[in-house]
């Protein structure tokens, strides 16, 4: 039963109210098509429309998106209309691509120079490394300064990328670029089994980790990220986000844990033990986790993607990091944000220890040998008469102690000791993440974009609520990004553009933070939206801009409370039009009103005579999605329906419905009265809205002038009809839409082929009178007309 515990957690996590479930809905959702409609997005697909995308680096300094792709390199011109781009082809080296097919690899997917690695690597280049067909390659790429669109290669200067990239295309790897030197977490060798650390290039040797499963047990590298501790640069760290298989004692076989590890960027390694090997590497748990019921918490262990948000103290950024369940049971995902003093705490804590492979992990209650192991040489850690000018003057104690004692007893756990958000049971799988804290009226919020594994990106924030530790969770948007359903490979923000790139197999898109006149024409639509980045501005919803000289404002990100809010805006809604809905009786029936919102919730109000009351719903009369469906029509369902949305207090009337029943043989007179041609319709309840009888009008008549026109009106005079035709007349459907909609497409075609058969027939009938002419002319006659 100890498996199924966590399953029974998060069910009832998620048993919440409706409420907290219609949050989680993202509020607005917009298509491919609506995002290039409105100029909110536009998608690179390489020159040759196949661009598989591999590497993103994007230079905000230079205003330039580098790409790495499938033997290529790409540099994109950031404009404020379009994109400026150059190309380098940039293939294996010759031999490499035959020598990778020989050895069984793939010729597509595996045998190709895949760009893995794209960093800064002084003012003018680019340090860019490829796959090379499993044989790692790295080049230099000029690209200028700024101001400039240079970007050029020399492929006579190539070297080896060997510990910089791993050899196979499909496995992941970390890495961070700092001081002149590369730090890379990844699989080292051509079997993809040498999983290591590595510290490259500079003027220093080459360092890597020790081959030991009690250092890093098969692990699967997700960032990499240089934070400094202090003012002493001397104490500056590597951090290597990662996860990997579980050491621990009591875990079951499998498990997977994931880890926060780091290195000393000064680390050079011991004198005489772990010589060129890192001496300062420790790791720690990063816990994210639901809390339950007796203390039972439900894991996610599984780290998919993780960001740093930068803060304008560059020594505490908050670590935002997606996760997911590698249970059987059922699929989730959540995100935790950590802060570098809860994972510098752990790594000053207790060490982990155990004895041999039968005994318990436990606190290791020992003496710890100075300078304690895991510590950088600086001045902070140097003491009179016990001073370190290196690793390599560390004591052999401290060496064999951080060799034998890698692992923190204590885990980190993220803020507020439980998950920012959580997701069960989505459509979706979540890869990525970046995060933009954006300054609003009152206070600033972090606003996450999170992309998934079919091509669409959610915008999402996270509320407190009051005093409590609980969060709610507002999806404001939900962004297809690609036309067809693609993994979410890579993304990066532009606070500088206001917009966010996003990289997947199929090319890299550049989307827009904020549109905000897509959430309305008044005050309450854009207090609704409850996006940071827009506020009413008294005319118009439009992005929100601190310490903006205009004074009327009005935003509530917290409540989104447009009852306050908007009290003394005249709001200009689009109001309904009535609409008139006939229906048989004992035949079913559907009234259509759809929400702008879908975290809001709608009600349905009947009115007959003076009288209005609730619309009771029940195995006959059911509220769906789309609107009221009415199984069975009775008599006493005669009257006038309006559909009302309710968000946040706020109340909207949506639609006002007139329905109709009607009685006897209605539709078979309906049938009949057009036999005539163009008379009218005979019964009295057939009016437009305005209360006047339609005339039915010969198909001449009709033009495709606009929706006031009579074939538009015509058209609605169809939706009517459908209803009263029913199952049992579906064969009439057919001819009836022939009658009522005048097809004037068909008629003009049928009219363009009669013609031409008439215009036919007359050439044949001039020709043979000719013909016949001719056969009757005399020779002399023929003489003459031939001179």
């Amino acid at each position: 039963m100890r498996g199924f515990t966590p399953f029974l957690v998060v069910i009832a996590l998620f048993a919440g109210s409706a409420s907290t479930t219609k949050l989680n809905v993202p509020r607005l959702r917009l298509s491919y098509k609506d995002l290039l409609s409105t100029n909110r997005s536009s998608v690179f697909s390489g020159h040759h429309g196949q661009l598989t995308l591999s590497a993103v680096f994007l230079d905000e300094y230079r205003d330039r998106l580098f790409l790495g792709g499938k033997d290529v390199l790409y540099s994109l011109l950031l404009g404020p209309t379009s994109s400026e781009s150059k190309e380098i082809y940039w293939p294996p080296s010759p031999g490499n691509r035959e020598d990778c097919i020989q050895m069984g690899k793939e010729p597509q997917t595996e045998c190709a120079n895949f760009v893995r690695l794209l960093q800064p690597y002084n003012r003018t280049h680019l340090l860019a490394c490829g796959t090379g067909a499993f044989k790692p390659m790295c080049a230099y790429i000029n690209v200028g300064h700024r101001g400039e669109h240079v970007f050029t290669m020399d492929p006579a200067n190539v070297e080896n990328g060997r510990g910089k990239v791993p050899h196979d295309p499909n496995l992941p790897f970390a890495s961070t670029f700092g001081g002149g030197e590369l730090y890379t977490g990844l699989t080292a060798d051509f079997l993809g089994r040498d999983s290591v650390i590595f510290r490259s290039m500079g003027g220093r040797s080459t360092m890597r980790t020790e081959t030991d499963q009690k250092l890093l047990h098969d692990p699967r590298f997700v960032a990499a990220h240089l934070i400094p501790d202090n003012g002493d640069r001397d104490n500056d760290k590597v951090y290597f986000f990662f996860t990997e298989k579980a050491t621990e004692e009591g875990d079951r076989e499998g498990a997977m844990h994931t880890r926060v590890g780091r290195v000393c960027a000064n680390d050079v390694g011991g004198q005489r033990v772990l010589v060129n090997k890192w001496s300062t590497f420790i790791k720690a748990r990063l816990v994210c986790s639901v809390p339950g019921p007796h203390g039972i918490d439900t894991h996610f262990d599984q780290l998919e993607d993780v960001f740093l948000l930068r803060t304008k103290d560059e020594r505490n950024p908050d670590v935002y990091a997606i996760f997911s369940t590698i249970s059987n049971v059922f699929q989730g995902f959540a995100v935790c944000v950590y802060r570098m003093a809860d994972i510098r705490e752990a790594f000053n804590g207790p060490f982990a220890h155990r004895e041999g492979p039968d005994y318990q992990w436990g606190v290791y209650e020992g003496r710890v040998p100075y300078p304690r192991p895991g510590v950088c040489p600086s001045k902070i850690t140097n003491q009179p008469g016990r001073e370190f000018g290196s690793t390599k003057d560390f004591p052999d104690s401290v060496l064999q102690f951080a060799r034998n004692h890698p692992l923190m007893w204590r885990p980190v756990y993220p803020a507020l000791r439980q998950p920012l958000l959580v997701k069960a049971n989505i459509p979706y799988k979540l890869k990525q993440i970046v995060v933009d804290r954006v300054e609003a009226e009152d206070g600033q919020y972090d606003v996450m974009f999170i992309g998934t594994d079919v091509g669409k990106v959610l915008k999402v924030i996270a509320l407190h609520t009051g005093n409590s530790l609980e969060t709610e969770e507002v999806t404001l948007e939900e962004l297809q990004v690609f036309k067809v359903p693609t993994p979410i490979t890579s993304m990066d923000i532009s606070v500088k553009r206001q917009a966010l790139y996003v990289g997947s197999p199929a090319g890299v898109a550049q989307v827009k933070l904020h549109r905000c006149e897509t959430y309305g024409k008044a005050c309450a639509e854009c207090c609704l939206a409850r996006d940071p980045y827009c506020a009413w501005d008294g005319s118009l919803c439009a992005r929100y801009v601190p310490n903006s000289k205009r004074r009327y404002r009005r935003q509530d990100i917290r409540h989104g409370n447009p009852v306050l809010q908007c009290v003394d805006q005249s709001e200009e809604f689009d109001v309904p039009e009535d609409k008139v809905v006939f229906a048989p009786e004992n035949n079913s029936t559907f009234l259509e009103c759809v929400p702008r919102s879908p975290q809001a919730t709608v009600s349905w109000l009947l009115q007959r005579d003076d009288r209005k009351e609730e619309v009771k719903l029940d195995d006959r009369v059911m509220s769906t999605e789309q609107g009221l469906l009415l199984r069975r029509v009775l008599r006493q369902d005669e009257g006038v329906y309006t559909c009302r949305s309710r968000e946040h207090g706020f109340t909207q009337t949506l639609a006002r419905i007139t329905l109709e029943v009607l009685q006897g043989e209605t539709v078979d007179e309906l049938m009949t009265s057009r036999e005539g041609g163009g008379g009218a319709a005979p019964a009295d309840h057939f009016k437009d809205r305005s209360g006047s009888y339609r005339a039915w009008m010969p198909c001449s008549t009709y033009s495709r002038s606009g929706p006031s026109s009579p074939i538009g009106q015509s058209r609605t005079w169809f939706k009517d009809i459908m209803q009263l035709i029913g199952p049992s007349n579906l064969p009439h459907v057919e001819e009836y839409c022939e009658r009522m909609w005048c097809n004037d497409k068909l008629r003009r075609k049928h009219k363009s082929m009669t013609e031409k058969y008439r215009q036919a027939q007359e050439n044949a009938r001039k020709a043979r009178s000719k013909s016949s002419g001719e056969r009757n002319r005399t020779p002399r006659d023929l003489r003459a007309r031939m001179g």
